[in-house]
């Protein structure tokens, strides 16, 4: 893409009138990455290891075993905290899934589905796709929506790059047929469509201020005060607007399920109950509604 292709206008002065289902404000969505097993480790036969985490320690060269065990609490302990909370709070949220976390922990997706969670891509390994390959990056989307449908026993229809993407990603998943929406995208309040009329794909921004990966160091957020105060600011701001909007959540099974966290999900969760005025609902759902309301 260069820099007369990007679109830096948007809806304008004149965003579209949404009408969420319900009659709601702001559609809100809970997207809870699952990571773990996919991240890059020698351990796993990768080229090296993962060195983001709470405390930045790069490990070259060598095995890490300390990295791994950081990354296991996500589906040891976090999981079931995560899970617990949207339940008691009849949430379904989006689990943007890595197809090696997938393998790694089949168990998860399948109770994540029983549920009624979507199970969405989130890339085979966790890693930036910039630079990849066209033939490589085709054979990956390819081999983590196969995993994903066979293992949750749905096919998904959403897709997120860790971070960068490439400039063929997105239509890479078009010509694939099996992706309704993709999430890299950060540059709106409102999804948004490309493809055209014979293949209306929806682009469902998604947020890294809204998102647990501010508890890392220097991010922002130390308490789940923090994270809950913070995300109901950008909600009551989003309502007061009043056109509807899109508010996506980002959660991480080993950031919010830490037990001084966890809380703040509880907090948000309920602080957007007794507001009203939210329609809570999967991805797919949200890309579901957009399409049918504003695919020509």
């Amino acid at each position: 893409m260069s820099a007369d292709e990007r679109d830096l206008i948007g809806y304008g002065a004149t965003p579209p009138d949404v009408t969420w289902p319900g009659g709601a404000r702001v559609a809100v969505s809970i997207v809870v990455n699952v990571e773990e097993g996919a991240e890059l480790s020698i351990l796993d036969g990768d080229e090296r290891n993962e060195s983001i985490y709470e405390a930045r320690e790069e490990v070259v060269g060598a095995p890490d075993p300390c990295m791994t065990s950081h990354f296991g609490y996500g589906p040891r302990r976090g999981y079931w905290r995560i899970a617990e909370c949207l339940a008691r709070h009849g949430v379904q949220a989006t689990f943007s899934t890595c197809g090696r976390a997938a393998e790694a922990t089949p168990w998860l997706i399948k109770d994540a589905a029983e549920r009624g969670h979507e199970i969405s891509c989130h890339g085979w390994r966790w890693e930036r796709h910039a630079g990849m390959d066209e033939a490589t990056e085709r054979d990956i989307i390819a081999k983590t929506h196969a995993t994903l449908a066979q293992i949750s026993g749905i096919p998904p229809v959403g897709w997120h790059t860790r971070s960068a993407a490439t400039v063929n990603t997105r239509r890479l998943l078009i010509e694939h047929g099996g992706f309704l929406y993709d999430s890299d995208a950060y540059d709106d309040d409102l999804p948004y469509l490309t493809g055209g009329h014979d293949h209306p794909h929806v682009i469902l921004p998604y947020a890294f201020d809204t998102n647990d990966m501010r508890f890392q160091p220097g991010g922002g957020f130390i308490t789940g005060e923090d994270f809950a105060s913070y995300c109901l600011t950008a909600f009551d701001r989003l309502s007061r607007e009043g056109r509807g909007a899109m508010m996506s959540v980002g959660l991480h099974l080993r950031l919010i399920g830490k037990p001084a966290r966890i809380d703040g999900l509880d907090m948000l969760l309920e602080g957007i109950h007794q507001r009203g005025g939210a329609w809570i609902a999967t991805r797919r759902e949200i890309a579901a509604h957009w399409r049918q309301t504003f695919a020509p």
